[in-house]
């Protein structure tokens, strides 16, 4: 008999325990899991197992690597699989501690629970009043004391961002202080996902409704990500920056600052001129930024190469592929209230090649000044 196992995920730690005492009284037959984080600087995580009448068991697992979320990922599988055995639960509720991310949990569910546990939900909890607060936190996991590791070095806005923009449902609870700023810069930031209130009858419904892990990571990697489109409604503004010439990597470099700080939340993939062949991602939220390799373009790969690519890599290249370029190109996403979107764009214009450096080509391009090497290519 295989498991139903649903995930509720969000640094809104009131929010998150609404929606599962929510799952918990709607659907019989349910059982809540939560993994307490909050014990590892002691050397353990304390795991908590309850349903609608309260506390089932706790009970302390180890820390595995001096990693709180390694413990996790050992003791969460073999614990829903005890609960399968048993024949007398119907859904496993996980509700994942405030800083721990669901792609990582989806994954390791999938891959270990085959035949045994069918993860049928992800879900996020939030409070509609706290995204923007959340989104521009700068501050170190660490520093709130939500690190999950010493190594941990997330932040409040990056580590927000990725768990509100994997699930597929967010479930929102009541807010007196929510406007239709706060509503509108959630449905912007992530405009594929169901939003349903959290007291719905529809919630246990969504818990059900299937996942697919494998499309769901998909979605998030930058050579493919299903990124927002153009908006503006309730002072939320989403610029879509989309161009063909590639960045002069010295005068990005120089913008960084003001360019991961022009938004709330920034995303996508860019070209850079020293680096033609690479793909790189863009990721930043609450004035933090991440610049990484994400393998080759696919116009700089053999042809023979391609059938090693994932379908949906090379269905998303051939949607923006360009005579001359290729796949390489320009696309960032950027979502604020009050967004400057002229000056963004001036700015951004500003650091692509001009018609000089440009027309020195790919041998050309690669003599300028390697900006990003500290970067994308740290001394160990």
């Amino acid at each position: 008999m295989t498991l139903s196992v649903a995930l509720v995920a969000g640094l809104h730690s009131d929010a998150r325990r609404e929606v599962v005492d929510r799952l918990l009284r709607t659907v019989p037959g349910s059982i809540a899991l939560h993994h307490d984080l909050a014990t590892a600087p002691a050397g353990t995580v304390l795991r908590l197992v309850r349903d609608t009448s309260g506390e089932l068991s706790r009970s302390e697992a180890p820390l595995v690597n001096d990693c709180a979320c390694c413990a996790l990922r050992e003791d969460l599988v073999p614990e829903l699989k005890r609960l399968a055995d048993s024949g007398l639960t119907r859904l496993a509720v996980v509700e994942l501690w405030d800083s721990v991310e669901p792609k990582g949990m989806a994954e390791v569910v999938v891959a270990h629970g085959a035949g045994v546990l069918d993860l049928t939900g992800v879900i996020t909890a939030v409070d509609p009043a706290l995204v923007l607060p959340y989104l521009v936190n700068g501050d170190d996991l660490a520093d709130v004391g939500l690190a999950a590791a010493a190594s941990d070095r997330r932040t409040v806005g990056d580590t927000w961002a990725r768990q509100l923009e994997y699930a597929p449902v967010l479930a929102l609870v009541d807010s007196e202080d929510a406007d239709d700023e706060d509503r509108a810069l959630l449905a912007q930031l992530h405009p594929t996902a169901r939003q349903v209130p959290a007291h719905s009858g529809e919630l246990a419904r969504l818990a059900f409704a299937g996942f697919d892990a494998e499309a769901a990571a998909a979605a998030q990697h930058p050579a493919c990500a299903l990124l927002p489109q153009e908006a503006e409604e309730a002072g939320v503004t989403t610029l879509v920056w989309h161009r063909r010439r590639p960045f002069h990597p010295e005068r990005l470099y120089e913008a960084l600052e003001e360019l991961c700080c022009a938004a709330a939340r920034s995303r996508g993939r860019f070209w850079l001129a020293d680096r033609p062949d690479t793909l790189l991602s863009w990721d930043a939220a609450g004035g933090a930024l991440c610049v990484e390799n994400a393998g080759p373009w696919l116009a700089s790969l053999p042809d023979a190469a391609w059938e090693m690519v994932p379908p949906m890599r090379r269905a998303a290249a051939s949607l923006d592929w360009h005579s001359e370029h290729g796949d390489c190109c320009q696309h960032l996403v950027f979502t604020s209230p009050g967004l400057d979107r002229h000056g963004l764009e001036q700015l951004l214009d500003a650091c692509l090649l001009t018609d000089a450096e440009y027309a020195a080509g790919r041998e050309g391009w690669k003599t300028l000044p390697a900006a990003f090497d500290s970067l994308l290519d740290p001394v160990s």
